[in-house]
């Protein structure tokens, strides 16, 4: 979800307030996270050699709704090749405007979709949304840094767009994830392409498919797709490792 100028602006002081929170919290007992001093686009906190970046607030709202994103992204291509039918339950963890959830729904309409944010804001206006569109079966879930408090072993489809790279406690949350899934339930991330350098995005916006497939096996999953169809971005489909 995100760029840059923007996000730089928004996240800046968020990323210095967590790198100190971060210090603190190296202190207490074994952990999977190493930390450094923060980079301008990073929190200082290290996973598996990759420093996590800041979180965009949702005064990036209008970036996300922009009327330039599907040409840019090939939304509409992410969206066709879902592992969804019309029944499925999925979650979209970071929905941020509700821009993927509201093309999802439509595709899954004997289903749910979970529309997970930690953002109160962004709670709101996935409720007002929501209602204005006539989706009942979308529900706005209040997540935390380490759960998306979604139902245990009930979720066909969880969708990160643009959003694992920004998550504080990955390992904690890939956790609560795989938890939520039901046994055949997928895992899918959208990252921009961080071994392209012509995609004009920061590098802590963006990951390798080497550096996501490494994080994502040391956590219980296992890689069975990697889409090759979007313009910048991985289509990344995860499922639960034996």
């Amino acid at each position: 979800m995100r760029t840059l100028a923007i996000a730089v602006v928004i996240g800046l002081s968020l990323g210095v307030t967590t790198s100190c929170q971060a210090q603190q919290k190296s202190k207490i007992g074994d952990s999977p996270y190493t930390y450094k001093t923060a980079s301008m686009d990073g929190i200082g906190k290290v996973y598996m050699g990759r420093e996590i970046s800041f979180v965009m607030g949702f005064q990036g709202k209008d970036w996300l709704e922009r009327r330039s994103r599907e040409q840019e992204e090939s939304v509409s291509l992410a969206i066709e090749n879902l592992p969804v039918d019309a029944g499925s339950v999925v979650a979209d963890l970071g929905a941020g405007s509700g821009y993927y959830t509201f093309r999802i729904a439509p595709k899954v309409p004997e289903g749910k979709v979970y529309a997970v944010e930690i953002q109160d804001e962004a709670i709101q206006y996935l409720q007002r949304r929501s209602k204005e569109l006539g989706f009942d079966h979308v529900v706005a879930v209040k997540g935390s840094e380490t759960s998306p408090n979604l139902p245990e072993n009930s979720i066909d489809l969880i969708i990160m767009v643009d959003v694992y790279h920004e998550l504080e406690y990955p390992v904690e949350m890939l956790a609560a994830i795989r938890k939520s899934l039901k046994a055949d339930g997928k895992l899918l991330l959208i990252e921009y392409r961080g071994e392209d350098p012509e995609v004009a995005i920061k590098p802590l916006h963006k990951m390798t498919v080497k550096q996501v497939e490494k994080e994502l096996s040391a956590n219980g999953f296992k890689l069975v797709q990697n889409g090759q169809f979007m313009k910048i971005q991985h289509f990344l489909v995860f499922g639960k490792a034996e």
